[in-house]
């Protein structure tokens, strides 16, 4: 269902919270059929993802890995226009 969201157990480094954030989000926008909710369900939203992170980092330790502080270090990459020539 959700192949685009990166796995975050990596043997060699601890995740981010950063990161930790990043793949709930994306979970809870693939889940819901939203990228961004409406005001009206921005609140939700929000909770659904702090809820998600939250279990995602408790997983985590559970597996013996680790989360740092820290920024999402692996943004998404941006989808880049193609120009055709005429």
């Amino acid at each position: 269902m959700c192949r685009s969201i990166r796995t975050l157990r990596h043997q060699d480094e601890a995740a981010t919270t950063g990161e930790v954030e990043a793949a709930a989000r994306q979970y809870v926008r693939k889940v819901s059929g939203f990228r961004q909710p409406s005001a009206r369900n921005a609140e939700a939203f929000e909770a659904a993802i702090a809820e998600i992170a939250a279990a995602s980092q408790r997983l985590i330790l559970a597996v013996g890995c680790d989360v740092e502080p820290g920024p999402d270090r692996r943004p998404p990459a941006r989808a880049v226009a193609h120009t055709h020539p005429h």
